[in-house]
């Protein structure tokens, strides 16, 4: 719904105040701000400022077609103890272009196929208790969906990254890149005045240890990849390691370990999160988890992975998950000159940004937008401007063919083997509140399925 301004949108003042709101509930608290100020309105960042929003689809084209050069990530980031400076998240300009080009191919829809057999042994694993700190998935048993699918998207990650799947290194980056993530908390993302440190005693603290043992974990591989040489190798590391800038320097290790790190947080945490949302909507919609698990089990339990990828109602099911959940739910964007979102300046070095959350729930695009509905993008096409899960114009996300691949391989793989059911907890009422994690958004509290007979 195109929402009128009566005047110039305000800034909101009492910054740490707007932020907790946002932790708490983010759909909500967007929704409010577009209520009191009409589209576009002003959210204040601590670290960052203000930045103008917009969630409708003439504003979402606004901002995704602003010219190239005009555009950078806003600095401070959010994000950047995660990623770090280096991360292909946060350059822009000229560095950007060249760090998006080195990793362009590897994530082209063509070389993903590759990965598919990967994706189900690694489900099949988790399933079966195979995995390491897996257990089996008997009748009766629990399931907590984050954990399992965060287990499930590491090990694929790991091994797009590195070629291996060593089960010793398996186990220590499942540990250390669990305690990473869990250790950046909302208020450490929202509030950047808690990042500071005291004796080692404060989340800070604990979330620098946590990075600290990751990145010991990167470096090791690097050195061992350059120490043993793999030029034939087809992961992403022995791709990194060839190429040469303009000049014909190598990438040095700081920046390989900020680009991998990125890779493995973002490869698998937003993946991991959309499957546990897909899971849960399935299980509360008898009639759409028949239809898909017909559609799964016709095509076989040993179906190509690429095959699956391709059935139009998992797709579908994928598609209108991400549409009520995208993992990172806000596109910011800083100007570098003046520029003029639906009518109001934003001034250079100011911000600007799309959220998703209202570009998904605009009722002239998605009647009954609340509801889960995977047939309408069965009944027709959305654009660029109207649906965006993994953001628009030149910076959207490098490895979104993969996420999408991943995920509809790892639902149709379980579907085919185990039947599950919500706790009593989820089975009824209200949807979870997706609140900050880490670098994406997802259920506040555990979601658990029982597994059936």
């Amino acid at each position: 719904m195109e929402v009128a301004l009566s005047s110039a949108p305000r800034t909101p003042r009492l910054a740490a105040v707007h932020a907790l709101a946002a932790g708490i509930d983010f759909d909500r608290y967007f929704r409010w701000r577009r209520s009191r100020e009409g589209d576009p309105f002003y959210v204040v960042f601590p670290g960052v400022g203000a930045a103008l929003f917009t969630g409708t689809p003439d504003g979402a084209r606004e901002v995704f077609r602003a010219p190239v050069d005009l555009l950078e990530p806003p600095r401070p980031n959010p994000i950047e103890p995660l990623v770090g400076a280096a991360s292909l998240i946060l350059t822009a300009g000229e560095r950007h272009r060249r760090d998006r080009a080195l990793l362009a191919p590897a994530f082209h829809r063509g070389r993903i196929r590759a990965y598919g057999e990967l994706v189900r042994d690694a489900v099949v694993d988790e399933i079966s208790g195979d995995a390491a700190g897996s257990a089996a998935w008997r009748p009766g048993a629990t399931v907590d969906a984050r954990a399992a699918a965060r287990a499930v998207t590491l090990r694929v990650i790991l091994g797009v990254l590195f070629g291996t799947d060593d089960a010793e290194r398996h186990t220590h980056y499942t540990a250390a890149v669990s305690e990473f993530l869990d250790a950046y908390s909302g208020p450490l993302l929202l509030i950047p005045a808690l990042r500071h440190g005291a004796f080692g005693a404060t989340p800070w603290d604990r979330f620098r240890t946590a990075r600290e043992r990751v990145d010991r974990l990167i470096r090791a591989d690097i050195a061992r990849r350059r120490a043993t040489g793999r030029p034939g190798g087809t992961d992403i590391l022995a791709g990194l390691l060839n190429v040469r800038d303009e000049d014909g320097e190598a990438l040095s290790d700081d920046d390989l370990c900020d680009q991998l790190r990125t890779l493995v947080v973002a490869g698998h945490e937003t993946t991991a999160t959309s499957v546990v949302w897909a899971l849960y909507h399935l299980h509360r919609a008898p009639r759409v988890l028949a239809r898909l698990r017909a559609e799964v089990l016709e095509a076989g339990t040993d179906a190509d992975p690429t095959a699956l990828a391709t059935l139009p109602y998992l797709d579908a099911v994928c598609q209108e998950t991400l549409r009520l959940h995208p993992p990172v739910p806000i596109v910011l964007r800083r100007v570098g000159a003046p520029f003029t979102l639906r009518g109001v300046t934003v001034a250079a070095g100011g911000v600007m940004g799309v959220a998703l959350p209202l570009l998904h729930s605009e009722p002239t695009v998605w009647p009954d937008p609340g509801r889960f509905h995977p047939e309408r993008f069965l009944e027709r096409g959305f654009g660029p401007f109207e649906y965006a899960p993994f953001g628009g114009g030149h910076r959207r996300c490098v490895g979104a063919a993969l996420a999408e691949y991943e995920m509809r391989i790892v639902l149709a793989t379980i579907l085919s083997r185990v039947r599950l059911a919500l706790t009593p907890r989820h089975r009824t009422g209200r949807t979870p509140l997706s609140v900050p994690h880490n670098i994406a958004t997802g259920p506040r509290s555990a979601i658990r399925f029982v597994v059936l007979p």
